[in-house]
């Protein structure tokens, strides 16, 4: 059963991320220490889309990635609670990344995350971007609760 969808104000008290390098807008769906689904709204505004490509607009496949890895975080921090307060969790891993169709301003991205296994504070999750029932990208992310830089 999942939980009730999480909004940007959610996010942004789940996540230390703010623009422009904040790059989930909702939480849909979320399964506590399970799964997630965030969304992505892919407009022409994006700060990116000035380079990447003029004339053909392109979301770089590494904001992509990134995304997974908000929706995996956000995941990890919603799942943990105030046992989390005053720590990050960093992005460590990325395996078997697949980039599949381009995403494009317009687009809504749909990402899910579902947790593969967590020993201590050592996350992994199975990652897809969807936008409609396409398959854009997928990849493993593995992630880990730090108390921060220092």
């Amino acid at each position: 059963m999942s939980d009730k969808a999480v909004d940007i104000r959610g996010i942004m008290d789940l996540l230390p991320h703010r623009y422009p390098f904040l790059l989930i807008d909702r939480l849909t769906e979320i399964v506590p220490n399970e799964s997630a689904v965030g969304l992505k709204n892919v407009t022409i505004n994006e700060n990116f889309f000035q380079g990447h490509f003029p004339g053909a607009p392109v979301m770089p496949g590494v904001l992509i990635i990134e995304a997974m890895a908000q929706v995996s975080g956000a995941l990890v921090v919603y799942s943990a609670g105030k046992e989390l307060k005053g720590k990050l969790v960093y992005f460590m891993a990325i395996d078997q990344a697949k980039f599949r169709k381009p995403v494009l301003p317009g687009d809504t991205l749909r990402i899910h995350v579902k947790k593969q296994q967590n020993r201590g504070p050592v996350w992994k999750f199975q990652c897809e971007a969807r936008v409609r029932d396409d398959l854009c990208s997928e990849a493993i992310v593995t992630a880990m609760i730090t108390n921060g830089a220092k």
